[in-house]
């Protein structure tokens, strides 16, 4: 199976182009993305929302 990861306002990025052969592998880049945010004082109306997708 192979994973894209999207973004939920549908707009494409240099994330969105890539095309995993694992979850894990889709799943450690957003956590590389996302890893310097703390839910308290997070502002995330900055950074877009991802979603990872399996390809059928």
């Amino acid at each position: 199976m192979k994973y894209i990861i999207t973004r939920h306002d549908g707009q494409e990025d240099e994330i969105t182009v890539l095309i995993f052969d694992n979850y894990d592998d889709a799943y450690d880049l957003l956590e590389e993305i996302y890893e310097d945010l703390c839910c308290s004082d997070a502002d995330y109306e900055d950074r877009p929302y991802y979603e990872i997708l399996e390809l059928k």
